[in-house]
């Protein structure tokens, strides 16, 4: 083994796996490498931070040449790395323990020799304060090594014969190397807990996988018939993977990680959005089997708006606080970008949020699926929306607050469809017509001379966002409104079949930034809807096709470079794919 005690150095984010288990999640790497791992939860300081270029490593893979490739177990966030050498191939079997807790996380790992003797190296490094602090004082107790490192307990079990070996700054790994003949296998164990919490004396690692692949296989419909049903499947386990108990679901995994080298955008976006958790159960509302993620959607912007009503905030952590303030944490960083955690957007008005969640209490009325808080959720963002709708907010881009159309559009779609799920008659009286009012009012400010929507008054630019006016039901796919929007983004947003967000003054389109990935599913959601299913389909293959190797979306795409950009997985991706699958019908 080396003894080098750089971290490994990160890999391109289509090459990353992704584990969770409703707490926090981890990526693992082509090295077999768990390059990021928050506890206790998913805005928590990392254990793992090799991502940033911190401390903090549990690498597996063979000794000698090999290529790498993986798969999930379908229906699952159980993940296969496969290691092909030149006589040997090797796999290792990975999953966080599932269903989470929330003072524990199980790592678990099944190194398996599938073909001709397998010899392995593990380098196991743990490390405090994302990466900060080393980890020492290991005991090994029973075959069982453990410490404590502040709050934190670790202990690794089927390692016994591993090495531990001190290193700079107090800091202590362990390496192990082993061999396997055909058909053998090697169960390595690591927990992560708090320090006092309630913990097993052993662990076994045929029961854990036993209930992890249970509950994986209970909690992923099997989509049956669906359009692309294997990729609906890997986007719902990512969605349940990132969903806490409380019911929202974080917008990525990560933090930091660039949309373009050195253009200082990074963000820490291991928060819960209300708008991203809206269109999380939006698409779970139109499939089969998506009841959970539905419920737990409008549970958790329920509570939100029930206790903040007008003064919403954008985004929340998953207990339901504040986000806290940007700093940076001084580390090195992802290759091009620079490290933060906390996030501007706590400060910021969105709009469009109550929009979102009218639209998504609206779909669960429909379905028989909202109780009197979320009625009562229903009424505050409706009445919210009454009070300040006149007010600049800073939109589904969260840019400098602005008049901004699909704010707007959004508003006048929600509240529309909140008065046709079966809202009380009053609120057809009183609603109704502030609906009608806004889309009067944005036609009169914010149409473009060419009959389309325009990106706000006094900014003339298309956006995809307005996609959205005509899906979400503001106006019809034949109004003809819809129709010239449509036909502009088409036309000026749309390059090599991928869409964009809006135009960059003076930049071309691949100069100002990546591809959005949303918003080819955007596209293809307004093509279905105006009829043209050979077009709808056309944008959704594109997207479809462009995740990482393991499946997974991030926020942008470099078309030129063909290269995944900004944190990972990006949970409002995943949806819309779900969303976008089921709007095709059945096969």
């Amino acid at each position: 083994m080396s003894q080098d005690w750089s971290p490994i150095d990160p890999h391109v984010l289509r090459d990353y796996s992704f584990l969770a288990d409703g707490h926090r999640g981890a990526l693992i790497g082509p090295a077999g490498d768990c390059a990021w791992l928050c506890f206790p939860g998913w805005e928590d300081p990392a254990v793992f931070a090799g991502l940033l270029g911190s401390g903090g490593t549990y690498a597996i893979a063979p000794r000698g040449r090999w290529v790498w490739g993986g798969y999930y177990e379908d229906r699952s966030l159980i993940w296969i790395s496969r290691w092909v050498g030149e006589n040997a191939i090797a796999e290792s079997r990975d999953a966080l323990a599932y269903p989470g807790e929330p003072d524990r996380a199980v790592l678990l790992r099944r190194i398996t020799s599938a073909m001709g003797p397998s010899h392995l190296n593990v380098l196991l490094e743990p490390c405090a304060d994302y990466g900060r602090r080393g980890v020492s004082g290991w005991k090994c107790r029973d075959g069982i090594w453990q410490t404590t490192a502040g709050d934190v307990t670790f202990r690794w079990f089927g390692a016994d014969d591993a090495t531990l070996e001190g290193g700079p700054q107090g800091r202590s790994r362990f390496v192990l190397e082993f061999g396997l003949n055909p058909g053998e296998h090697r169960d390595l164990i690591l927990e992560v807990s708090k320090k006092g919490a309630s913990i097993p004396p052993e662990i076994d690692a045929d029961h854990c996988w036993h209930m992890t692949e249970a509950a994986w296989h209970d909690t992923v419909p099997d989509c049956q018939g669906i359009v692309a049903a294997r990729d609906v499947r890997r986007s719902i386990a990512v969605l349940r993977g990132m969903t806490g108990p409380e019911g929202g679901t974080v917008a990525a995994a990560t933090t930091s990680l660039p949309e373009r080298a050195e253009q200082g955008r990074n963000y820490d976006y291991r928060y819960v959005w209300i708008r991203d958790t809206c269109y999380v159960g939006h698409a779970a509302a139109h499939l089969p089997g998506g009841e959970q993620l539905l419920d737990d959607s409008v549970r958790w912007v329920s509570a939100r708006l029930n206790a903040d009503g007008p003064r919403l905030m954008p985004a929340y952590t998953t207990r339901g606080d504040p986000i806290p303030d940007i700093s940076p944490l001084g580390l090195p960083g992802y290759p091009g970008g620079t490290d933060v955690v906390g996030n501007g957007v706590r400060k910021q008005f969105q709009l469009d949020s109550f929009g979102e969640a009218l639209l998504l209490l609206a779909v669960a009325s429909s379905q028989d699926r909202l109780d009197s808080d979320g009625w009562r959720a229903a009424e505050a963002a409706a009445t919210a929306i009454e009070q300040r709708w006149h007010e600049p907010d800073c939109g589904i881009w969260e840019l400098d607050p602005h008049h901004w159309t699909h704010s707007q559009l959004i508003c006048a779609a929600g509240l529309r469809a909140i008065c046709e799920a079966g809202a009380p008659s009053r609120w057809s009286a009183r609603f109704l017509p502030l609906s009608d009012k806004i889309i009067s009012e944005a036609s009169a400010t914010s149409l473009h001379p060419s009959g389309r929507w325009q990106r706000a008054p006094d900014d003339d630019r298309i956006d995809a966002s307005l996609l959205l006016a005509e899906t979400r039901g503001a106006l019809s796919a034949e109004d003809p409104r819809s129709v010239a929007t449509r036909q502009a983004v088409l036309e000026e947003l749309s390059e090599d079949d991928y869409i964009y967000r809006f135009r960059h003054k003076g930049l071309t389109l691949e100069e100002g930034e990546g591809a959005f990935l949303i918003c080819n599913f955007w596209m293809s959601l307004a093509c279905f809807g105006a009829g043209d299913t050979l077009e709808g389909s056309r944008f959704f293959e594109r997207a479809r096709t462009s995740a990482g190797t393991s499946g997974l979306f991030s926020e942008e795409i470099d078309v030129q470079q063909r290269q995944l950009r900004g944190n990972l997985p990006q949970a409002f991706v995943h949806a819309l794919l779900i969303e976008a699958a089921t709007a095709q019908g059945t096969r």
